[in-house]
């Protein structure tokens, strides 16, 4: 019989994820099939029930739903309560079991470009949804601290308060921190500021940049935005948010399946679908 998986979010149209999980299901011969739902917050929960009732394997969740979705379920798991947020649910032997794959897929995603969280001093920019995916995995790395740059200080001080993992972070206004630019190894842009179709944009002043930085940006529409164009010329390593992106569905396709998928190939989908190159170096 064949397996359903899904993905709710409002809007849901523009998701890749369809095309990503329907092609590595038929590369694994898995009869699966893996559908996109547009659903409101009104009816999030008559959602969830009804694909319980039908027996659907699992589902990833996106905006709005990451945090609504969490007294939907029969379980979250320590990483995905402690953030608050669900992208990713099993269908564990009848419970619906929540994950967050978004924060262990940007380390992922880091770690390929022989990079690590451990040892480091690390900038993040944003305090929304998916820094504190990213702020809260990281700080359970051992960096040398994880600070917090946000327009609102008070947002980004209460995103260090509420993170159970012991580190030593600042909250800094964008101002302060890029004058201390030079003191990151590693600087992730967590924010929309520079998407498309706004994409001269940039949250953040590069010129104190060290060469030494690796710079990312979770955007990947453009491919290159200005943040990292900028980054790149003054020479730094940098990053897009395509490996976060694939490596989060990677894990999510694994708890699913047991099987860690071919992430190069879930990496060339996914450009093929951009309609263009990924642009690292």
């Amino acid at each position: 019989m064949k397996k359903l998986f899904a993905v709710l979010g409002d809007p849901i149209g523009h998701s890749m994820s369809p095309i990503m999980h329907n092609d590595l299901f038929s590369f694994y011969q898995i009869d699966a099939h893996y559908l996109p739902f547009q659903v409101n917050g009104a009816n999030l929960h008559d959602a969830v029930k009804g694909l319980k009732a039908i027996g659907a394997a699992g589902f990833n969740v996106t905006v709005p739903h990451k945090s609504k979705i969490i007294p939907l379920l029969d379980g979250v798991d320590e990483l995905a309560a402690s953030i608050g947020a669900v992208n990713t649910v099993v269908n564990e032997g009848g419970k619906l079991i929540g994950y967050n794959t978004d924060g262990p897929g940007f380390l992922k995603g880091l770690q390929a470009y022989g990079s690590s969280a451990a040892g480091q001093k690390i900038l993040v920019v944003g305090a929304g949804g998916a820094a504190r995916a990213i702020y809260f995995t990281l700080a359970k790395e051992n960096p040398i601290a994880v600070d917090i740059a946000n327009r609102t200080l008070a947002t980004a001080s209460e995103l260090i308060n509420d993170c159970p993992y012991g580190n030593f972070s600042k909250a800094l206004t964008l101002d302060v921190a890029g004058i201390n630019l030079a003191e990151y190894d590693l600087i992730i842009q967590t924010t929309t500021i520079g998407m498309s179709p706004n994409t001269a944009e940039q949250p953040l002043n590069l010129n104190n940049l060290s060469q030494q930085s690796m710079v990312c940006d979770i955007i990947y529409n453009p491919l290159e935005t200005q943040f990292l164009h900028d980054a790149r010329i003054k020479g730094a390593r940098i990053q897009n948010g395509i490996d976060m992106f694939v490596y989060q569905g990677a894990l999510a396709f694994e708890k699913w399946t047991g099987i860690f998928p071919d992430v190069e190939r879930m990496r060339e989908n996914v450009l093929q679908q951009l309609g263009g190159k990924k642009k690292t170096c």
